[in-house]
């Protein structure tokens, strides 16, 4: 008799785009809007590291959005979440990131390793003919990645539809045209999308207007509309986690300036053992009790003056760090650990002076990149994504391994109980190694 308890199908598509900018995101959201009005369980995911798109996918399809990366989180983690998905879902969304093929691994290799076909995202505006070709040349570029056909966004007229159409292959259909309209796009900022919880009605009514979009003209609905094939996803028996936590208490900040939580890593905590209490640095007086202290990226840059005036949380936070407790501060958290911070408008503001140095916005320049955080504790992945700088810091114990380039990646400094960096950790990557951080198990030598 064949064990069918570790596999399930789902209805599944994986949107991507010849390049960043084509509208995955907005396309993505209003999808999982429209499937969801219909009544259906829509299941989003998001590839690579990612924390502002999995907010407005949230919001949008009204479930957990979990960040799929083979690199970051490997291959057994990405499979066990999608059986998962398809276990309760009607639909599961895979937006990819940059192009369809850019990155080591991309979102092609992704799509391929779990048999997800692919809609091509395309900006249309200013072409016809040349959009059929570049999708064409997009679903024979390797044979191992089925593309089910083409989103033509940003579609003028029925005629261009037209000629797009009349140009693809049978194998190769126009699955949808979506007109111009600027009340549909998503908000933007420095690094990306703004955060969900900033603008939710905005948001909802764009969701609204989303869903009709995706409907196309009333005369030719889109085939969008129809569910895709189901797709067959596998159990990956993953062990759980051992309660490497337990008794533990980790205060995390969380509001309009941290926010850079990946949902994953809470439930890794929690699934350790550890008891979570949040807190806000921008509102609260009084940091809560607590074992270990995490303090994440965000936009702290954007409050850099409330942060700058509670000083009772400062203040406790520094005592915390006196006391030798176990501080992990990634990339906004670690600007906020500094001495100062010099927003985009160039004013300056005292931080918490946990550690010595000086943080500072660069305007248009930045770093971005998957890195290997090279901790006392083991490997983590991690990645970066910052328009900051920071200076007249202590000597870092490490930096971060590249994931291909030689050159040393960001910074990593170790004072009594804190660890600092730039980088974002995917905590699953190494749970043992976080647990030890948290543990206030860290080591203080060079690596």
């Amino acid at each position: 008799m064949t064990d069918l308890s570790n596999r399930v199908s789902c209805p599944a598509l994986f949107l991507s785009a010849p390049s960043s900018g084509e509208g995955k995101t907005t396309i993505t959201a209003a999808l999982a809007r429209y499937f969801k009005a219909q009544g259906k369980v829509v299941r989003v995911f998001k590839t690579g590291p990612d924390y502002l798109d999995p907010q407005i996918l949230a919001q949008a399809s009204g479930q957990d959005v979990e960040q799929l990366d083979l690199w970051m989180a490997g291959d057994k983690y990405c499979q066990q979440k999608l059986f998962e998905a398809a276990q309760t879902a009607d639909l599961i969304l895979v937006e990819g990131a940059m192009g369809m093929f850019d990155g080591d691994p991309s979102s092609a290799d992704l799509a391929a390793r779990f048999n997800i076909p692919i809609a091509i995202v395309m900006n249309v505006k200013g072409m016809a003919q040349t959009a059929a070709a570049l999708a064409m040349g997009m679903a024979s570029y390797r044979d191992d990645v089925q593309v089910a056909g083409l989103i033509a966004n940003n579609c003028g007229t029925e005629r261009h539809a037209e000629l797009i159409r009349n140009a693809l292959p049978e194998n190769l259909p126009l699955l949808a045209t979506l007109a111009r309209d600027p009340d549909v796009a998503l908000p933007e900022r420095h690094l990306g999308l703004v955060q969900a919880d900033e603008v939710r009605d905005e948001l909802e009514h764009r969701f609204t207007l989303g869903a009709q979009w995706i409907k196309g003209p009333l005369e030719v609905p889109n085939a969008i509309l129809e569910l895709p094939k189901p797709v067959e996803f596998f159990s990956a028996e993953i062990e759980p986690v051992a309660p490497l936590l337990l008794g533990r208490r980790i205060a995390i900040a969380k509001d309009a300036a941290f926010s850079f939580i990946y949902d994953a890593n809470v439930r890794l905590l929690q699934a350790m053992g550890a008891e979570l209490a949040f807190f806000s640095p921008l509102n609260d007086q009084t940091l809560p009790e607590a074992d270990a202290l995490w303090l994440p990226g965000g936009y702290p840059e954007l409050h850099a003056k409330r942060l700058s005036e509670n000083d009772p949380i400062k203040t406790q936070i520094k005592a915390f760090h006196a006391q030798g407790k176990p501080i992990l501060a990634e990339c906004g958290g670690f600007l906020y650990c500094l001495d100062d911070l010099t927003d985009l408008d160039e004013s300056t503001y005292p931080m918490c002076g946990v550690i010595t140095g000086h943080g500072a916005m660069r305007g248009k320049r930045g770093c971005q990149g998957m890195q290997t955080a090279l901790l006392p504790e083991g490997p983590v992945q991690a990645h970066a994504h910052h328009r900051s700088r920071s200076h007249d810091t202590p000597a870092p114990i490490g930096y971060g391994k590249r994931q291909r380039h030689p050159a040393p990646g960001e910074a990593i400094y170790r004072e009594k109980g804190l660890t600092a960096s730039y980088l974002h950790l995917f905590f699953a990557s190494n749970p043992n190694a976080i647990a030890a951080i948290f543990n206030g198990q860290s080591a203080s030598q060079p690596l």
